[in-house]
């Protein structure tokens, strides 16, 4: 199972200096450690973060719209309500964060790893997830419609009313998962693997997708 990194264990964490000013939209920020900071309402659109860390950051009802993310670090991040639509993640660590109401919709995310995280109600419909991870992580009423899965792997997590309605899936691994509850998309459960004992859960719901009445 990975584990997260702790801000000093980061190879840039020596070069990281704090902010200067406000956040300003399409501007590019590299080496900054935003810390106990608020985003609420702040527009930063097309901004790219690189080698960057947060801590302790409310990024609230903000835009962040076809934003960058690349070589992150988020620790007890707060999402909530955040318009994180058509953003681009990559090699990015968040950590005990929430992500609720966001939108992240026609993102892309590549080696991101979600450690601890609550994720209730974000919108990831044809959102790209290649080598992502979620560690011991509750997701609840997360969308992933029309999403393309590559990778992606659930150790430790929980899964609540998940929806996976026109998924594409490759190399989806759900076997680590503490709790596998979908809420639709179970046709969509092809090129992932399973546990036999997710099977026995699931049975009912595949054979209403088949079209199979089990009678004794």
């Amino acid at each position: 199972m990975p584990e997260s990194r702790e801000l000093a264990e980061l190879p840039y964490a020596p070069y990281l200096v704090a902010p200067d000013g406000e956040l300003e939209q399409g501007d590019d920020y590299d080496t900054v450690h935003f810390q106990d900071v608020s985003f609420t309402d702040v527009k930063a659109g097309n901004t790219r973060f690189a080698e960057s860390a947060f801590s302790s950051v409310d990024f609230g009802n903000g835009h962040f719209r076809r934003a960058k993310f690349n070589d992150v670090w988020i620790h007890t991040g707060q999402f909530v309500g955040t318009d994180l639509v058509e953003t681009t993640w990559l090699d990015t660590e968040i950590i005990t964060s929430v992500l609720a109401g966001a939108a992240m919709f026609d993102a892309e995310l590549t080696r991101v790893s979600f450690f601890g995280c609550k994720i209730v109600s974000v919108n990831l419909r044809n959102t790209k997830l290649r080598e992502v991870a979620f560690v011991n992580c509750k997701l609840r009423s997360v969308d992933f419609g029309a999403a393309a899965l590559t990778k992606v792997t659930f150790p430790g997590s929980s899964l609540e009313e998940v929806e996976f309605e026109r998924a594409k899936m490759s190399k989806v691994d759900f076997r680590g998962a503490a709790e596998l509850g979908l809420h639709s998309g179970h046709g969509s459960l092809k090129g992932a693997t399973i546990s036999s004992l997710q099977l026995v859960d699931l049975a009912p719901a595949f054979a209403q997708v088949l079209g199979v009445t089990v009678q004794d």
